[in-house]
């Protein structure tokens, strides 16, 4: 028998099957290409004229958006190293809510230039130590170019919230953007609670709803249920609630038990009781002053009948978190079984109306007085793929309302941030003596991506326009940046285009860091997969999230 040859190296240490890459070429240079291509993806997506990426995902859903954090999250990324650059931007998407784009981009323009260092000489460790350097001084100088007087803001005023906002919501639905922007506003001053830090996304809940156009699109101060009532009463107006998060109808006894009836009058007595049985906690529950019902579950027959009979309205939430929300938006406590409330547990609505919105019944619960803590924007749009990127833009603009509740520090948009960044870091890089100059220089000349992809997405001349930002920036106008409707450079605070200084904080930040971390890899050894033929392959280092 002729056997085969036996492993050395580094494979006779692992199991067979698997695969070991190590070395500049193999590991890191194949790492970066990974992470180029998918930056390459979501930066033509970049800012206001960014175009639509079409997704479908696993579960055959269409998805047309230029949303980074949702093109990336539906691309399902397997390799280990661009999986690192998804990381990041989720990080942001989370943390921010918008700016995951610029994360993504950023880092894999980092990475594109230390491949090119690489070529030249440079080992990884000095890129990453030139890189680190690099990200604190851009902090440093980032601090530098806030607005003045933007640190102190009133929440509560419409315009300036607009200004802070603006820039978010234009990338994502250019043009639309001054009409998106006052309803976002409106409906987020409405719930902000006493102490701005506190408040919470969940409360602006998002309503999509087809027919119609933007300038259909309204707010609700209270919540839109996309059901109809159960009974045949459709309104009420300043009534009280009971929540019932059980359903209404009657309990079923606990132990299964036989019933021998004789008789068809015992028969009629056995109905009877559980008529009379249910007809007493239906008239409990209106004696307690509610008019509406709100039932988690199922609504009986025999119930539902009585709740006719004493003028109830019954309105029936089948998902536990909308049966959360309204009982934030109504001030009620859900109770667990059907019986005669607590003055305490019940909520109030000013009213309970059934509406017909383009062909469709949706119950809409507000509630102007009683507190303001759940606000509905609802959405109109002739597609569902336009109302979902319509969502998307209110939910970019309600993160980056929350952003600013924290800290409200603004910086120039439209690029001008970037480009003094860039000029900034480029002095610094001249006064280091380590190799690791070329690394900030390289770092600096990464900023110039934005400009120019920008102006790219626009249809412009990308290097006249980032020539000229130079030159405008060099005689001291830092607040320069790009129109993109002219196509010029000119002032932004003429524009009106802020950035919040946290969202560029931490996108920098973590794109630098993911950056890093790709760089650190400098050998790959991939597990063969365990599992029979239904498995599907994957390198290691990667579990499914």
């Amino acid at each position: 028998m002729v056997y085969g040859m036996q492993p050395y190296g580094i494979q006779s240490m692992l199991k067979e099957g698997h695969k070991h890459l190590s070395g500049l070429d193999e590991a890191v240079v194949k790492n970066i290409d990974a992470c180029k291509q998918l930056s390459t993806i979501t930066r033509t997506s970049l800012g206001p004229n960014g175009m639509n990426k079409m997704v479908i995902n696993h579960l055959d859903k269409l998805f047309v958006t230029n949303d980074a954090a949702t093109i990336v999250n539906e691309l399902e990324v397997q390799h280990p190293a661009a999986k690192i650059l998804v990381l990041a931007g989720k990080a942001q998407q989370e943390e921010i809510g918008d700016g995951a784009n610029l994360t993504v981009s950023f880092a894999g323009e980092l990475l594109q230039n230390a491949e090119e260092l690489i070529r030249m000489g440079l080992h990884p460790s000095e890129i990453i130590i030139g890189y680190t350097k690099a990200i604190n001084k851009t902090i440093e100088i980032l601090d530098e170019l806030v607005e003045k007087g933007s640190e102190k803001m009133d929440v509560r005023i419409k315009e300036e919230v607009i200004k802070r906002m603006k820039a978010a919501v234009a990338s994502k639905q250019f043009g639309q953007e001054d009409i998106l922007c006052s309803l976002i506003a409106d409906a987020c001053i409405q719930v902000c609670p006493k102490n701005p830090a506190n408040f919470n996304v969940d409360n602006v809940r998002v309503a999509k709803l087809l027919g119609g156009g933007l300038h259909n699109c309204t707010i609700v101060r209270g919540m839109v249920l996309k059901t109809d009532a159960v009974g045949s009463i459709k309104r009420v107006e300043k009534a009280k609630v009971a929540v019932f998060a059980g359903g209404v109808d009657t309990s079923a006894t606990e132990t299964k038990g036989t019933v021998l009836i004789h008789s068809a009058e015992q028969l009629e007595n056995y109905s009877k009781t559980e008529e009379a049985k249910v007809e007493e906690l239906v008239k409990a529950v209106a004696e307690s002053g509610a008019k509406v019902i709100v039932s988690g579950g199922a609504v009986g027959e025999m119930a539902l009948h009585f709740c006719e009979r004493y003028r109830l309205m019954v309105l029936k939430i089948s998902s536990k978190f909308e049966l959360r929300r309204f009982c934030r938006t109504t001030g009620a406590v859900a109770i667990l079984k059907l019986g005669r409330p607590n003055p305490d547990d019940l909520g109030y609505v000013d009213s309970v109306s059934v509406e017909e919105i383009g062909g469709v019944r949706v119950t809409v619960v507000r509630n102007e007085e009683g507190g303001n803590s759940v606000s509905t924007v609802v959405l109109r749009g002739s597609t569902d793929s336009i109302l979902d990127d319509l969502e998307r833009a209110v939910d970019d603009g309600v993160n980056t309302y929350k952003a600013m509740c924290r800290d409200s520090r603004m910086v120039p948009g439209a690029a001008a941030t970037e480009i003094e960044l860039a000029r900034k870091l480029k002095e610094f890089s001249f006064k280091e003596t380590g190799l690791d100059q070329y690394a900030i220089a390289k770092f600096a000349e990464s900023f110039e991506m934005i400009p120019k992809t920008l102006a790219e997405n626009a249809g412009l001349n990308a290097m006249e326009i980032i020539s000229s930002l130079y030159a405008e920036h060099a005689s001291g106008n830092s607040k320069v940046g790009i129109d993109l409707e002219e196509g010029v450079c000119k002032d932004v605070s003429t524009m009106n285009i802020w950035d919040l200084h946290v969202t560029k904080f931490f996108a920098l930040k973590y794109a630098a860091d993911a950056a890093c971390t790709v760089l650190r890899v400098d050998q790959i050894i991939m597990a063969k997969p365990a599992g029979g033929p239904g498995k599907r392959e994957q390198p290691a280092g990667m579990d499914e999230d």
